[in-house]
């Protein structure tokens, strides 16, 4: 059976597009998936396709029959241990889930996250979606790691979307966008955090919450570390403002150094 082509007019703008997504798929299970989904990348233009701990490791053989010609991004696919290293460099960060959470998070259809990512990129960011596992999506924790949720205003009885279904609906609604809005006023100005500094923040300031005795009683800690790193990411720290917060954390620090000093001088005494 042959493809079907359904381009319609070749490209005519001189203007460079901004820095597409990257699609990261998060202990995907199935090849085939992987394959689909890099095939409906790059329907789209989008190349970058990272994969945290693929069940079947990688290279894959059944992916790259699934891509279906996507060579170009089955080939420059990145595999990654956990989802914190594999949104890094990242700026601005969904994660793709239908289901209720206990934290909050501004929630946002495909056509308004397309929209924003488009403007982050525009104004030198690196935003990317992360999508879960083909049986039960994402965990909490790596919910938290987002910055917003974005979901699919599909049929609530008939709910479920594949992996390649869900990219590329959000790939679409990308390629349309990236050709209709550009950034705002002064967004140019705007340089968002990467997400390592971010959670290197994050580690900072639980490591030094936890000194203190602040994640009582001990069996809430999860979810107070979430709704923490919930209230920052609404925030959108700038590069500059995260040096600023770990500045204040390790100012903390000190001084509690120097009570605990004075403290057992004085327990010597």
């Amino acid at each position: 059976m042959s493809e079907t082509d359904t381009s319609t007019e070749p490209e005519t703008s001189t203007e460079a597009a901004p820095t597409a997504p990257a699609i990261v798929l998060v202990e995907p299970q199935l090849g085939e998936n992987i394959g689909t989904a890099a095939r409906a990348m790059a329907n789209f233009g989008l190349t970058d396709l990272r994969i945290v701990a693929p069940r079947d490791g990688w290279p894959n053989e059944k992916a790259v029959a699934a891509a279906s010609r996507a060579d170009h991004v089955i080939d420059a696919v990145k595999v990654f241990d956990t989802v914190e290293e594999a949104i890094a460099d990242l700026t601005l960060v969904y994660a793709t889930t239908a289901r209720p959470r206990d934290m909050l998070k501004p929630v946002r259809g495909p056509e308004e996250a397309a929209e924003t990512m488009v403007r982050s990129a525009a104004a030198g960011g690196a935003p990317g979606i992360l999508f879960g596992r083909e049986r039960w999506g994402l965990n909490n924790d790596e919910v938290a790691l987002a910055d917003e949720i974005v979901t699919y205003p599909v049929d609530p009885k008939f709910s479920s979307l594949n992996i390649a279904q869900a990219v590329l609906l959000i790939a679409y609604e990308w390629k349309k966008a990236a050709f209709e809005a550009g950034p705002l006023p002064g967004e140019e100005e705007f340089v968002a955090a990467r997400k390592e500094d971010l959670i290197g923040f994050f580690d900072h300031l639980e490591r030094a919450l936890e000194e203190t005795g602040y994640f009582f009683p001990p069996q809430m800690r999860g979810n107070m570390v979430r709704n923490l790193r919930s209230m920052f990411h609404k925030a959108q720290l700038t590069e500059q403002e995260v040096r600023t917060l770990r500045g204040v954390v390790a100012s903390f620090e000190k001084h509690a150094a120097r009570v605990r000093q004075r403290s057992d001088r004085g327990s010597d005494d």
